[in-house]
């Protein structure tokens, strides 16, 4: 499977509630494939203000490593594959980015790094708002402590 699983604390947002994978529709034809995204859709439930993509990231390298307040996200890897870890406080996920037909959509208060990309591979960010310092938590004990209270 996809997923694989740590446990640790009670979170604020949680895993099952906060994320989850969306196949997308594949449009193509004999011309080749096609693949079509709107914001505010059955495939990306938020009006998109931010589009990023990251290439040439070593396969020892990992990106991301922070948490947003409010920011809605939907990484998808159009090329090569990569996996992303997910982490709600309490337990942790990875995830297998392999097909520009599957989106992973995080949306609350969700610990997130990429890692381990495949020579080649382009994960692209759909975001829900521009970019803004304040909305990250880039520290993990910080998040922990955040993520668990109440």
């Amino acid at each position: 499977g996809i997923w694989k699983t740590a446990m640790s604390n009670t979170p604020r947002a949680t895993l099952q509630q906060n994320t989850r994978l969306i196949d997308f529709p594949s449009l193509g034809d004999v011309r080749g494939q096609l693949c079509a995204l709107e914001s505010v859709s059955a495939y990306v439930p938020f009006d998109i203000k931010r589009v990023y993509y990251m290439w040439d990231v070593g396969a020892d390298q990992v990106r991301g490593k922070h948490a947003h307040y409010t920011l809605k996200q939907v990484l998808i890897c159009l090329g090569g594959a990569c996996e992303v870890v997910v982490d709600d406080g309490r337990q942790r996920q990875t995830v297998r980015l392999n097909s520009p037909l599957k989106g992973l959509l995080i949306d609350g208060f969700i610990w997130r790094e990429m890692q381990h990309f495949t020579p080649g591979a382009t994960l692209m960010v759909l975001a829900s708002a521009h970019y803004d310092e304040a909305d990250y938590v880039r520290n993990y004990d910080q998040f922990l402590q955040q993520a668990n209270e109440g």
